[in-house]
């Protein structure tokens, strides 16, 4: 899957944080309800804009962006 074909940022939507494609949807929000352990389904019902392929391509472009940087932890 390439999230390109999903995910989207314009500086006139959502200050231009990354979005669904076509809705204004913010990739953080589909990822705040999985981490909240919201199922998909859940996520799906709760956003019907939401395809079940944006909501993949979410999590696959936050798993390029957290590669890409290290975010130091406490020990």
């Amino acid at each position: 899957m390439d999230w390109r074909e999903y995910i989207t940022t314009d500086p006139r939507v959502c200050h231009g944080k990354a979005c669904i494609r076509g809705t204004r949807i913010p990739v953080s929000v589909v990822l705040d309800n999985l981490a909240a352990g919201l199922s998909v389904e859940e996520i799906l019902q709760s956003y019907p804009a939401l395809s079940r392929e944006a909501l993949q391509a979410a999590i696959a472009y936050a798993a390029e962006v957290v590669g890409e940087r290290l975010v130091p932890l406490p020990a």
